[in-house]
Order: C-alpha cells, then structure tokens, then sequence
C-alpha cells in the first residue's frame, strides 16, 4: 500500500514546490487511500504552538500549543506517536469525539519542526508500526520535494522554543 502511495505523491510532486498545496494533496491522497480513517490533516509550527494546515475531515482544533495532545507532543519531541487509545493519552485534545485512534508524523528539515501531519481513526489500535514507516517515508519525500518558507510566518528567536524556526 506504502509504495503505491510513495509513487503517486511523487507524481503529485513533480513540477510542484509549494509545500502548502502538496501538503493539500496528500491529504486527499491519504484519507481516499486508508481505510478507517475519519481524519487526515496537517499542523504547521507557528512559535511555540501549532496551526491548521489542509486537512480533510470534519472541522478541526485550529491552534495547538507545543507539548499539549498527541500533535503538540510529537512536535515537541520531534517523533513519530502513534496511539491505540486517545482516551489513554495524558492531555489528549478531543477535536472530533469519534476519534479513537492517533498517529503523528514530525515534519522535520536541517533539524527544524515544520510541523506534523495527523491522522485519526474512529478504530481504536487502527495504526502500527507500518503505518509509522509508511507515512515517515511518505513526510520524508514531502519535506525533500517541497518549499515550506512561505509557511514559516512566526520567526521568533530558535533557542526560545528549541525549535529553530
């Protein structure tokens, strides 16, 4: 399934830099690809919290402080989380009650948190470590094939947030 999804991003990315509409794009090529996904979005760095990007779903939590939920931890830690059960998760943020299930990929570049792209699942225990490889391939090729500095609005001092943006 990974491989067939890596090849289609990177005819979606060939010609394309704009990070914003290629972040568009994978997720539309993501949430009509997975099954059992009710979520597919990304959140961007912004100082020290985190904003919507494209995402496909029902309406989201716009603004996500660093370290807060399962996408402000995996920002902060700058590492793939993936949740069984969101209800277990210390601080989970609830932006749609039928999500049961998490995964967070870090979209990262030259040690910089560019931000992360979520997916939700009203399963629980639907992700796993393939999920993790597939979509950490599939950011990875994302961030390589990409412009992201006309996303970087917020550019407050690195070593305040740690996080070099």
């Amino acid at each position: 399934m990974f491989t067939e999804l890596r090849q289609q991003l990177g005819g979606l990315l060939a010609g394309e830099r704009d990070g914003l509409a290629n972040c568009a794009n994978l997720t539309a090529l993501i949430h009509e690809s997975l099954p059992e996904l009710n979520w597919v979005g990304f959140y961007f760095a912004r100082g020290e919290e985190l904003v919507l990007g494209p995402f496909q779903g029902r309406v989201a939590c716009v603004r996500i402080p660093l370290g807060k939920g399962v996408c402000g931890t995996a920002a902060e830690r700058r590492e793939t989380l993936v949740v069984p059960d969101v209800h277990q998760f210390p601080g989970h943020i609830a932006c749609d009650a039928a999500s049961r299930s998490e995964i967070v990929v870090p979209l990262q570049r030259a040690g910089r948190i560019l931000g992360v792209l979520d997916l939700d699942s009203p399963q629980p225990d639907r992700f796993d470590q393939e999920d993790a490889e597939g979509l950490g391939a599939l950011v990875q090729l994302l961030v390589e094939g990409s412009d992201f500095s006309g996303l970087a609005a917020d550019q407050r001092d690195p070593a305040r947030t740690g996080l070099g943006l």
